[in-house]
This record gives C-alpha cells, structure tokens and sequence, in this order.
C-alpha cells in the first residue's frame, strides 16, 4: 500500500503534431528499458528549503496515432494545493514546450 495525497492537481497538454509516433518519440528521447513509440513515464523530484516548492510528481507522455499524426498528450500529476506556483509553472511551461518541440519537429527528418 503506497500513501497518496488526499488531494493533488494535475496539469494535462494535448496537442496533435503531422507526424508519425516514431519521429516525436525521437525527439522526447532515446528510448532505453520503455516500450518506444507509445508512452513514456518519470518521477519528477524537486527539493526546496520551503516546502511550497518541494515538487515530487510524475510526468507520463502518452503517443496515439492518428490520421494527420499522433496526438500527444503529457499529464503531469502530483501538485499539491499549496503548490500554485509551481502548477502556474508548469499550466505555462508545458503549452510552451510543446511549442518548442513542434519546431524541432519541423527542422529534423
């Protein structure tokens, strides 16, 4: 049995790239002991002297082929109540990536 915040947020970022799973799972990363193409999962652990932004949360990035592409979908789940700052972050930082990765995309093979 594993102890779980009785209540915690989760930020979710969908969009849908024209390429295929293969070529987007490439450039998330190297695919090493997961199943390539289709869903990728960490533990994102940050330390801080204020609890408040202590950050110990799980990103998964989810790969779902589709007729223009793949539709990616990355959740990251865990944020407390008093972690607003933090969920800001990451409800702006995510979007921006996305954005990011769409260009790089768009640059590689």
């Amino acid at each position: 049995m594993t102890d779980t915040p009785a209540e915690t947020r989760t930020v979710v970022v969908e969009r849908e790239f024209p390429h295929p799973p293969e070529k987007i799972w490439r450039a998330l990363t190297q695919p090493h002991l997961i199943e390539p193409d289709k869903a990728l999962s960490y533990t994102w652990n940050f330390s801080h002297d204020d609890t408040a932004f202590d950050l110990r949360s799980v990103v998964t990035f989810t790969l779902t082929p589709t007729r223009a592409g793949t539709l990616l979908r990355m959740e990251q789940s865990g944020f407390r109540p008093d972690q607003k700052q933090a969920y800001g972050g990451a409800k702006l930082g995510w979007p921006q990536f996305f954005g990011k990765l769409e260009q790089l995309l768009a640059r590689t093979a």
